[in-house]
């Protein structure tokens, strides 16, 4: 389980339109023992909207326990203008965001990193590959710690 520095549980935001996809990634994520909430999110509008209501909130206490997993092709709004949205915004620039996409041209890495994303993962397109890379960010989750964005 992630937990932010308050040992607070944190929520994985999934940002993914490929349902597929998406069901995959949380199937292998609860195999590598990560247990904690995850809001999935059809498209980037949908991602922004969800993250903003949490930062903009009454309550904007649960800013400091989200961690964002996104794919960088998705309708509407796609992972690119996501990350300019976010990191643009002072209550909502310090979330940890890992792009997580079949994208591996060098210039796009080079282009999220630039935008601020802290971890460029690029998914393997076989089912076999993007199970065990799934798993893999799971382990590294699990020893992940999240920082206080207060």
């Amino acid at each position: 389980m992630i937990t932010d520095k308050n040992t607070a549980e944190v929520t994985i935001v999934l940002a993914e339109d490929d349902e597929g996809h998406a069901k995959l990634t949380e199937k292998n994520l609860r195999r590598a023992g990560i247990n904690n909430p995850v809001q999935w999110c059809k498209n980037g509008q949908e991602a922004v909207d969800f993250v903003t209501d949490v930062a903009t909130g009454s309550d904007d206490s649960h800013i400091d326990s989200l961690l964002i997993l996104l794919d960088l092709n998705m309708p509407i709004m796609d992972g690119y203008m996501v990350l300019e949205k976010l990191k643009a915004d002072e209550k909502t620039r310090k979330i940890p965001v890992i792009v997580l996409t079949t994208t591996d041209d060098k210039r796009e890495v080079k282009r999220c990193y630039e935008l601020g994303c802290n971890i460029y993962i690029t998914k393997p397109v076989d089912y076999a590959g993007f199970s065990h890379a799934i798993r893999e960010l799971g382990l590294f989750l699990n020893v992940v710690k999240i920082p206080d964005l207060s």
